[in-house]
């Protein structure tokens, strides 16, 4: 399917593996420059290369922490006009609430909150003038069925997914979208790390914990990092201009809900 965003330039952050790396493949794929972004030089450019290899699109790297101001000005100097933004970031660690002080919290709401926002308010305005935006936040499934040991997470994503809910009716009549995919157990580091947690918890092998999760999923299986990327393409589209303000749930059918 052609998306009709080929020329494009689109900002990815956390794009040197899992979730990140997908939406880059795909958004290359159709044609569009994409601006790569990681912590870790040498694994950016080793993804940048796998993604020129299969596909024609511009790939630049910008290594840096967007979390702090400094890697914020860095990513969007290199791209200070992209017309799509693929907010993404690790989550925060697994654990106990009555353990975590003011400063952990801050630094969860600082990585899947407030950098998010930030990046909103550099690019929004000029999407909004060149009538095209596409602004996609790789939130977590959470949001929608919160998970007991994973309360920053819970907290610093549903944070950014209520604050984007209240503008993204705004923005919509200048053909620019903002949305949210929530994924469920998808086969990342992340998966790997609430696995390790959950057995230490409950005092049982990582291999029991992660065939307990599986069998646990309607699907029998997590999911492959390219199926959240083909979600994120077609929200990116030129057929996604009328979704705004959404959050769709990528969990194998975990949620037992009907909405």
């Amino acid at each position: 399917m052609d998306l009709g965003i080929k020329g494009r330039k689109a900002i990815i952050c956390a794009s040197s593996k899992g979730l990140g790396k997908a939406c880059a493949m795909t958004l290359a794929q159709d044609g569009v420059h994409v601006f790569i972004n990681g912590r870790t030089e040498e694994v950016l450019e080793k993804t940048a290369q796998e993604i020129r290899d299969v596909t024609e699109a511009q790939v630049t790297c910008v290594a840096g922490d967007v979390t702090t101001a400094l890697g914020r000005e860095k990513l969007l100097a290199a791209c200070p006009d992209p017309d799509i933004l693929i907010n993404n970031a690790g989550g925060p660690p697994a654990g106990n609430f009555r353990d975590w002080d003011r400063e952990t919290w801050i630094k969860a709401l600082d990585a899947n909150m407030l950098t998010q926002i930030e990046l909103i308010k550099a690019v929004v305005d000029g999407m909004i003038a060149r009538k095209f935006g596409r602004i996609v936040n790789i939130t977590s499934g959470s949001v929608k069925a919160p998970i007991e040991i994973l309360g920053l997470s819970n907290g610093a994503r549903s944070g950014l997914t209520g604050f984007c809910a209240g503008i993204a009716r705004s923005t919509v009549k200048d053909n620019v979208t903002i949305n949210g995919l929530m994924p469920g157990p998808f086969e990342t580091d992340r998966i790997a790390e609430i696995i390790a947690a959950e057995a230490k918890a409950k005092n049982i092998t990582i291999e029991q914990a992660r065939k307990g999760r599986m069998a646990a999923n309607p699907a029998g299986r997590f999911g492959r990092p390219e199926e959240l990327g083909a979600a994120c393409g077609w929200l990116c589209s030129q057929y996604g201009g009328f979704v705004t303000g959404q959050n769709i749930l990528l969990d194998g059918g975990s949620f037992p809900g009907t909405l």
